[in-house]
């Protein structure tokens, strides 16, 4: 190869030499101007086709070099491939340092991440092992060539987010009402992003009518603070290089005890089960318990205290088995903190045992007109026994109560169960005096019939509006099938 370039370089100067004695032999034609420059030209040309023949004899790059982002610990690998480098050497260095890394195979820096390697002996690799941020910047690959030959490139190290713990806030506990701000600080290259969440995933109340899923910023401020915004939030922070890392920071609100009650009135029989029911809210946590004539109750014998917590919020139950007379009154149920104390009152009172009547399934109270309608409808039917006596068959009255189950039955029922009797009006003349001789014998009969009246005319009062034609028929086939017994007596 040394042999054609040197018959190459023979044939160009000969060339050079010829053309040179061209000019030479017609030098007589021009000016001295004109061979003055003619003469610079002749060796500009000599010179350019001197540096092609070195040129070919030169080292170069055989691949052109790229920019590098690699992760902080991880190894990076930066290549100079060089072409036709014969005897002359290769060297890496810091350029905005100024350090020479390494030269041929041999590592300059004290620095023992670093090492190199010839690859396919064309290749010279620097490998940084454990990348810092601090080995970001250009590198340089150079040949010791005249003039000096040479490849840069820029090695990006780019870093995780991290948290910095001295900046960013703490578990904080504030007083319901205040005003609280929330700090985190993050480094990381690039800069992270900093977001404000819940860690439950509940919206954040801005104010009463505003809410949001997340906050951005490294600042995030709540005014007014209230219990509702007590829970732990999540400091994010994330810059596209993972692990993306997160803070919980707790924020506790406190505030005194507050009682709230569904129902203030409850009522009870006797023998019953009774359950009543407070709900308390505070924090730091209450101390909570029942309280009957001045007297805390304790677990034990009727008495079954219980309570069921979240978070700030407490439900207190008394279950009451079974109900007694002297239960009947006010019961307090408590709450206490270091905040303070509230107490909330509720009532049991007395509520008779039902009349429960075989034919209606449940009886309501009646409104007064309701009320007065069966009133007067018993009394028609209690007008005048005499008259019912003198115009009926008290056999005929005896079958009708028996025999029939009347539903719906008015008034004008009472004409038209005695059929055609034909009762006369000189028998019951002859039974007149003989009732009279029975009066006294039934007059204790006869207060019975009234006191069972009574229970009948309370148990009409008690049926609902809707039942009522069903409570009339009833009371009147009682008090019809009573009358008979008492003319069956009398007879």
């Amino acid at each position: 190869m040394k042999r054609l370039i040197s018959c190459e370089m023979f044939f160009t100067i000969v060339t050079l030499l010829t053309l040179n004695g061209f000019f030479i032999a017609n030098t007589s034609q021009f000016t001295d101007d004109e061979n003055l420059n003619i003469g610079y030209y002749i060796e500009s040309q000599q010179n350019e086709t001197l540096s092609y023949a070195q040129d070919r004899d030169m080292p170069k790059f055989g691949e052109s070099m790229h920019n590098m982002t690699i992760p902080v610990g991880r190894e990076a690998i930066l290549a100079c491939v060089v072409d036709n480098l014969q005897t002359y050497k290769i060297a890496w260095l810091r350029v905005d340092t100024q350090t020479i890394l390494t030269i041929q195979s041999h590592v300059i820096t004290k620095n023992h991440r670093m090492s190199i390697a010839h690859v396919e002996k064309r290749a010279w690799v620097l490998k940084i092992k454990d990348v810092k941020e601090s080995d970001r910047g250009w590198y340089m690959c150079q040949i010791n060539t005249d003039p000096m030959k040479s490849q840069t490139v820029f090695l990006n190290v780019v870093v995780p987010p991290d948290i910095l713990d001295y900046p960013t806030s703490t578990d904080m506990v504030v007083r319901e009402g205040s005003n609280v701000t929330l700090r985190c600080a993050a480094s990381g290259s690039p800069e992270p992003v900093i977001t404000w969440r819940r860690e439950n995933g509940d919206p954040i109340a801005l104010s009463t009518d505003v809410e949001v899923t997340s906050i951005n910023g490294s600042i995030f401020t709540i005014s007014r603070v209230n219990r509702l915004h007590m829970g732990a939030y999540l400091c994010i922070a994330s810059n596209g290089i993972p692990p993306t890392i997160s803070k919980r920071v707790m924020l506790i609100v406190h505030f005194p005890p507050m009682i709230w009650i569904q129902n203030q009135l409850v009522g009870a029989a006797f023998g019953q089960r009774v359950t009543l029911e407070c709900h308390s809210e505070a924090y730091p946590k209450s101390i909570n318990y029942w309280m009957k004539n001045e007297t805390i109750i304790t677990p034990g014998g009727r008495y079954e205290p219980s309570s069921y917590e979240k978070e700030y919020k407490v439900v207190m139950k008394l279950t009451i088995k079974p109900v007694d007379e002297s239960d009947f009154g006010n019961f307090k149920c408590i709450a206490k903190n270091s905040l303070g104390d509230t107490d909330g009152s509720i009532k049991l009172y007395h509520l008779p045992q039902s009349t429960i009547v075989t034919t209606v399934s449940t009886t309501t109270a009646m409104d007064p007109l309701t009320t007065n309608v069966v009133q007067q409808h018993i009394n028609d039917n209690f007008v005048d026994r005499n008259l019912h006596n003198t115009n009926k068959s008290p056999w005929n009255m005896s079958n009708a109560s028996s025999n029939n189950n009347l539903f719906g039955a008015t008034s004008g029922l009472w004409n038209t169960l005695d059929g055609s009797s034909g009762i006369r009006d000189r028998e019951h003349r002859d039974r007149t005096s003989e009732r009279k001789r029975n009066n006294k014998q039934n007059a204790a009969g006869k207060n019975q019939d009234a006191s069972r009246d009574n229970e009948i005319l309370n148990a009409a009062v008690t049926l609902s509006t809707s039942k009522l034609i069903v409570g009339i028929v009833l009371t009147t086939n009682f008090l019809l099938f009573r009358r008979t017994t008492f003319l069956n007596v009398l007879v």
